[in-house]
C-alpha cells in the first residue's frame, strides 16, 4: 500500500513537470474531482454573497489568498491548485483554465470573456492517443506545457492560449486570437495564429483621468492622426 501511494504521488509530479502521466491514477482523479466540485460551488454562489465567493476562490485557487482577485462566473478549471496568481488579476465571464501544467498570471493580468488557457497536450498518432491497456494496467497517457502571462498583460475576449506560451509584460492580445508561440512585452498581437501587429508606444496614450474629467471620447494621438487622414 505504501508503494501504491508513492506511485500515485509520482504521477502527480510527472503531470505538473510536463512528462507523460497516467491521467486515470487515483490521486489525480480525486484532485480533479475536488477542482470540479469547488468550481461548481463557485458558479452557483449568488453574486451578492461576496464573502462566500472569496472563500470558495481561495479554496479552489490557494494562490489567491490575501490577494485582490476578481472572477466573474461562470469560471472553469481542472484543479485550481496549479493556477498561480499575482495581485489585481481579473477574469471576465466564461474563462476556462486547464491547469494540468502550472498557469501563472502575474500582477495586473486581465482576461476577457471566454478566454481559454489550455496546457494539455495529446499524442498526434491516434493509437497512442486513445485509451489503451498497457502491460501494467489501463492508462490514459497525456502530457502538458506551462503557460505564463507577465504583469499587466490584457487578453481580450475569445482568445485561446496554447501550452508552452509566455506572454510578455504589458502585451495586448486581440479578440479571437489563437496564441501558439511566445509574445514579447508591450506589443499588440492578433490573429490565428497570433502575430505581432506593432509595439505599444506613447502615441497610444489617451490620458484617461483628464479625458474622464473633461467628459470626452477617449482618443489617442494615433486615433487623431487616423481621423485627420
Amino acid at each position: 500500500m505504501r508503494w501504491a501511494m508513492s506511485k500515485e504521488k509520482l504521477e502527480w509530479q510527472r503531470m505538473i513537470s510536463g512528462k507523460l502521466y497516467n491521467s486515470t491514477s487515483k490521486d489525480i482523479f480525486w484532485q480533479h474531482a475536488r477542482g470540479m466540485y469547488l468550481t461548481q460551488k463557485l458558479n452557483k454562489c449568488p453574486v451578492w454573497n461576496v464573502p462566500r465567493q472569496k472563500r470558495l476562490i481561495n479554496k479552489l485557487i490557494p494562490s489567491s489568498k490575501g490577494k485582490s482577485v476578481w472572477i466573474f462566473t461562470p469560471f472553469y478549471c481542472e484543479y485550481g491548485v496549479n493556477i498561480h496568481l499575482g495581485n489585481d488579476v481579473f477574469f471576465n465571464y466564461g474563462c476556462t483554465l486547464l491547469d494540468i501544467s502550472p498557469i501563472t498570471l502575474e500582477d495586473g493580468v486581465w482576461l476577457g470573456t471566454n478566454v481559454t488557457i489550455a496546457t494539455p497536450c495529446h499524442p498526434l498518432i491516434a493509437e497512442e492517443r486513445i485509451n489503451t491497456t498497457y502491460p501494467d494496467g489501463y492508462h490514459d497517457l497525456e502530457y502538458s506545457k506551462p503557460v505564463t502571462i507577465k504583469k499587466n498583460a490584457w487578453i481580450a475576449s475569445n482568445v485561446v492560449i496554447c501550452g508552452g506560451v509566455t506572454i510578455g509584460e504589458g502585451a495586448v492580445i486581440g479578440a479571437g486570437s489563437v496564441v501558439t508561440r511566445d509574445i514579447p512585452p508591450r506589443c499588440i498581437a492578433v490573429g490565428n495564429p497570433c502575430r505581432i501587429l506593432r509595439q505599444i508606444d506613447e502615441d497610444d496614450r489617451i490620458n484617461v483621468w483628464q479625458t474622464y474629467i473633461d467628459d470626452k471620447t477617449p482618443l489617442s494621438a494615433r486615433d487623431k492622426e487616423k481621423s485627420n487622414k
